[in-house]
């Protein structure tokens, strides 16, 4: 299935910070092999090619911490985020000072590696769902890099759920929990007057009733078998739209897009996904 996606590149304020201080961890009290072997104006020439088939994303992050070197590195992109790339691919090229690439060289893969992984990871999800579900990404990200992660998986074709817990309402069992039940969380939350849709998560199909009772506008379908996310989608359908949550495989991609839910959200976009494959080759220039 061939992805078409308009990308908005991240702001460089998102990353420049995070870039520095991953720099800075790396670098301590200076990079001692590369100031002792390498000459101070020796110029060179980088490549960053694909060692694996992936899906591109982090370019401009890993650009600069080659940029916060040598600022006057050159960047030429050849395939940039968003785009499929085979073994062998040479994805951008680096001409600037051989002593600076050197020192970010770790740096600069470190971040593109982990954002391709990501990418890669969601288009295979994105793939498998053939266009019958929208595909969702969580929390479940690493602390302080989520922004970066969030937009590798738009990298990969998927969406956003929340950036944030200011960015929806969603009550969870915990919080059904403390309030008694379903349909007094969700009058709290209407009486609050937020004005965002209002999703509730279900483990049972009495608790989908309950959601539905209530009034929610978005139900999440925890942990459900498939036969039990087909029931609770019939019992939705009209009244709220359906997430599925839980349990969520590449092998069970095809059956999960065909309960007729609305949404998938999958953790593992994020947490589990391995990093790309990608290597960054030098030479004098």
């Amino acid at each position: 299935m061939t992805i078409s996606l308009v990308l908005e590149p991240l702001e460089a304020g998102m990353y420049r910070e995070i870039v520095r201080r991953a720099l800075a961890e790396d670098f301590g009290w200076g990079d001692v092999t590369t100031e002792t072997v390498i000459e101070r104006d020796q110029k060179a020439h980088g490549v960053l090619v694909a060692k694996s088939r992936c899906i591109v994303a982090g370019l401009d992050i890993a650009s600069e911490a080659f940029r916060q070197m040598d600022p006057a590195v050159a960047v030429t992109v050849h395939y940039g985020d968003g785009t499929s790339c085979e073994p062998g691919t040479v994805v951008a090229e680096y001409r600037g000072y051989a002593a600076g690439m050197l020192t970010a060289e770790r740096t600069a893969l470190n971040f593109v590696q982990r954002l391709s992984g990501i990418a890669t990871l969601t288009r295979q999800f994105v793939d498998a769902a053939a266009g019958r579900i929208t595909i969702l990404d969580t929390r479940k990200t690493t602390p302080l890099l989520r922004a970066l992660e969030k937009y590798a998986v738009r990298a990969g074709g998927a969406q956003n759920h929340r950036t944030g817990l200011d960015d929806g309402i969603l009550i969870k069992d915990n919080h059904i929990r403390l309030a008694g039940n379903v349909g007094r969380a969700v009058t709290r939350m209407r009486k609050a007057n937020r004005e965002m849709p209002t999703e509730v998560e279900a483990q049972t199909l009495d608790q989908v009733n309950e959601a539905l009772e209530a009034g929610a506008d978005i139900v999440l379908l925890d942990n459900m078998s498939t036969s039990e996310i087909r029931e609770a989608v019939n019992r939705c359908r009209g009244r709220a739209k359906t997430e599925i949550s839980g349990g969520v495989t590449l092998t069970r991609m095809a059956e999960l897009a065909a309960t007729g839910a609305d949404f998938v959200s999958i953790g593992a976009l994020t947490h589990s996904a391995p990093a790309a494959d990608l290597s960054f080759e030098i030479e004098p220039a």
